[in-house]
Parts: structure tokens; C-alpha cells; sequence
């Protein structure tokens, strides 16, 4: 089988270091990927946006199955565009139909079918510039903290959290009619703050079935104990100790059967990941977000305790057969550090050569933003986020100590490390 990835972050690293352990895998390739992927498949350059160019790359190197790694192409309609094409719609395409992406796509589209459903989440309202005055009013009316979301994609960066109710108004005016985020956030959602702790679970969905994959928790915040700006991701570590059965089992039965049922219900062809963004509020789970791609850099620590094939799941996802399939799991935690530019997620420069990589040893280093300059045979940086370094422990505080040990091999001018990754968790 070949195979197509299609992306160029950690994720698809992650995606292509996987998928290439399978027996079932005669050729990979990434497309654009990255100075990592070159490793386990071929690179070949596109914009993502560009349908027509990925056809042309799907037809001349004989593409089976394609894994689609981020958001926008699944949002823009990638799925649909294979499945309505002639000549594609024989191909596995691991990713959901345009409808079935507005589950990220649009936050307003989330909250109401969370509504609609019954899933647990958060009181909300959504907002644009024609109720901009109802939008102050219910800042007004609602208890700090506050919490504003882009309805729109906006790379993970466009939810505001403040506490001051007028800062809150200057921020939601800012965002409807000064376009802060762009047209993601022409409209905004205003919802209520819920305290308690996140974490990540993951579905594999054929749109009827699905199979539950290990549970992650990242960490957003560009800043120690999680202060600062929101990023793509600074860390995750895998499995959550307060994810025991019971919890998992609320999580189960009151987010995603709901989920699952409510798609099929809604008639949505749904072929690929959910990603349910949660959070513990007294030991019950509420709704974030949904992501409708696997996380990242949640992948760097999920996708390496998979034990099963990978592409075995994916055809059986494609093929509407995952009824029966069972995931296999390595037992051990795994911890992920991303190593990102100085000034990331604001501005940074690109283009520092990375020194040290080959002195690492017991762990797997997923590359993110990262290229090869042929010219000075060296990887260099290209990217906010750089690279993952993953690695297995029998417990949590084992997997971050070998982490970090790896990390500190790994060398770039301007280089930043969280050095607190799972400081909310237990470490035992």
C-alpha cells in the first residue's frame, strides 16, 4: 500500500514514524513534511490548499490511502473533494467531511450541537458585529473569569481568558471588528469558565464505531505553570493518572456515544479522528472543544504507545469496519517536550542550525518545524514549534526525566523549553 500524509508539523512525523512499521506499508510519502519525515518516506513539496496539485500527486505515485494530519484542508473540504472526484474516490482518506469538520471548524456549530445532544459543556452565547451590545451585556451579567473564542480556525491561539470585564468588552470588540483574529473571529463565542483540570481524548470513528485511544495532556500556555500566551502546544504526556476507569467511563457514555450518535443522526460521513478537549470539573468531564484531527503535540506521546497497526485501523476506519477491532497499548507513560524559537508564538527568526541530534539516545525525536539545507548538510529551523522529544518511563517523573535529558543534547540559538511539563499531575 502507499501512503500519503499530508501535513508537516510533529503530528505527521508521528503519523509517518508509525506507519512505517507496518507490514502492510510499501511506500510512504509526506507531503510537504519536513526535516524528520525525510527519514521514514519521501518529501514532496505543496500547499495544502492546492486540491488540484495533491490529486497530481495522489495519481502519479499510485496513492492507496491518504492521512490527512491538519485542520484546514479537512475544514476547507479535502474529503469531500476526493469522494466527489472520479478518479480519487476509490482512495482511504483518513479525515472527515467538510460538514463533519465544523465540529472545529466552528465553535458556535460545536456549542449548539453540544446543546442539541446533551453533551456536557459550558453556558455560552455567540456574538458579531450586529449584537456587539449584547455581547457587553453578557460579559455584564457573567461571572470572571471570562472566556472568548474565535468561532473560526485560528492555529490554536484564538481563545482569550481575562478576568477584567473591560478588558473583556475591548477584547471582543478588537476581535468582531478590528479582525484580531481574522475572519475567525468575525464571530465570537462568549462562554463561562470552568475550573477544574484539561486533558485530551482521542476516537478512531468509521462514523458508526469507534475505538478509544490512549488519553494524553497538553500543555498550551508558553509560560511556567501555565502562564502567557497560548501556543500550538509546549508538551503532552501520556496516559492522565486521574483518567482511571471510572472517570473514562462518564467520558465514554456522556460525551462520545453522544458524539457518535449524534453524527449518525445528523447523517455526517465521519471517517477519521475526534478529538474531545476536556475538562475535570469534580470529577466530571465537560466539553472544550472539538478537534476533528488528532492533537499535537498530543500525538508525540499517544501515537508511540499504540501497539497495534496503525494502518490497519485506518483501512478498517475507511472501510467502515471498525466494529470488533481492538487497540493494543503499551503500558508505560510516555512524555513529549517540544523545543520551540525564541519569541514563539509572537515573532521569532528561522533558519538556526540545530546542533546535537545525534547524540540522543532512548527516546524518538519528532520533527515539527524544521528543514534540510542540503547545501551545509545540517537541519535548520523553520518553525515556531521545532521539535518533540519523546520518550518512555516506567512512570511520569521517569518519562520527563529521560525527556529532558534528551532535550538538553539538543542544541539552536534562541532555544526555549517549558521546563514544567506535568507539574499539575501526579509523578509517582
Amino acid at each position: 500500500m502507499n501512503i500519503l500524509i499530508l501535513g508537516s508539523g510533529g503530528r505527521e512525523h508521528a503519523f509517518a514514524w508509525k506507519v512505517a512499521q507496518s507490514s502492510r506499508v510499501k511506500n510512504i510519502f509526506i507531503a510537504p513534511g519536513n526535516a524528520g519525515t525525510r527519514n521514514v518516506g519521501t518529501n514532496i513539496p505543496v500547499d495544502l490548499d492546492d486540491f488540484n496539485n495533491i490529486k497530481m500527486i495522489v495519481v502519479e505515485n499510485e496513492i492507496d490511502m491518504v492521512i490527512v494530519g491538519p485542520e484546514a484542508p479537512l475544514v476547507q473540504g479535502i474529503c469531500d473533494f476526493f469522494m466527489y472526484d472520479p478518479v480519487l474516490r476509490d482512495i482511504y482518506v483518513i479525515g472527515p467531511s467538510k460538514e463533519g469538520s465544523m465540529l472545529e471548524g466552528s465553535k458556535k456549530f460545536a456549542k449548539e450541537f453540544m446543546a442539541k445532544y446533551n453533551i456536557p459543556t459550558a453556558s455560552y452565547s455567540s456574538f458579531d458585529e450586529t449584537n456587539l451590545d449584547e455581547g457587553y451585556s453578557f460579559i455584564d451579567n457573567l461571572k470572571a473569569p471570562y472566556v472568548l473564542k474565535a468561532d473560526g480556525l485560528a492555529a490554536g491561539k484564538g481563545v482569550l481568558i481575562l478576568n477584567d470585564p473591560d478588558e473583556a468588552k475591548s477584547e471582543l470588540k478588537s476581535m468582531i471588528m478590528d479582525e484580531k483574529f481574522g475572519n475567525a473571529s468575525k464571530n465570537v463565542v462568549i462562554e463561562e469558565f470552568l475550573a477544574g483540570i484539561e486533558l485530551s481524548v482521542f476516537v478512531l470513528t468509521d462514523g458508526k464505531d469507534y475505538v478509544v485511544l490512549p488519553e494524553a495532556k497538553d500543555y498550551k500556555r508558553i509560560g511556567e505553570v501555565d502562564t502567557g500566551l497560548n501556543t500550538g502546544g509546549m508538551g503532552s504526556v501520556s496516559p492522565v493518572p486521574f483518567a482511571d476507569t471510572d472517570f473514562m467511563q462518564k467520558v465514554e457514555n456522556q460525551i462520545i456515544i453522544p458524539t457518535i450518535n449524534g453524527l449518525k443522526s445528523e447523517n455526517v460521513d465521519y471517517k477519521g479522528f475526534i478529538f474531545f478537549g476536556l475538562i475535570n470539573v469534580d470529577n466530571n468531564p465537560y466539553v472544550i472543544e472539538y478537534n476533528c484531527r488528532m492533537g499535537d503535540p498530543e500525538a508525540e506521546s499517544v501515537i508511540p504507545r499504540i501497539s497495534t497497526d496503525l494502518v490497519e485501523l485506518f483501512e478498517a476506519t475507511a472501510k467502515g469496519e471498525l466494529n470488533g477491532c481492538e487497540l493494543e497499548t503499551d503500558p508505560r507513560t510516555a512524555a513529549a517536550i517540544m523545543i520551540v524559537s525564541g519569541g514563539y508564538p509572537e515573532h521569532y527568526e528561522k533558519g538556526k542550525v540545530i546542533t546535537g541530534l545525534e547524540n540522543v539516545n532512548n527516546c524518538i525525536v519528532f520533527h515539527a518545524g524544521t528543514a534540510t539545507d542540503i547545501e551545509n548538510n545540517s537541519i535548520k529551523t523553520s518553525g515556531g514549534r521545532v521539535i518533540a522529544v519523546t520518550s518512555f518511563g516506567s512512570n511520569m517523573k521517569d518519562a520527563l526525566e529521560n525527556a529532558y535529558a534528551n532535550v538538553d543534547m539538543i542544541d539552536f540559538d534562541g532555544k526555549y523549553v517549558r521546563r514544567d511539563i506535568g507539574f499539575d499531575l501526579s509523578q509517582e
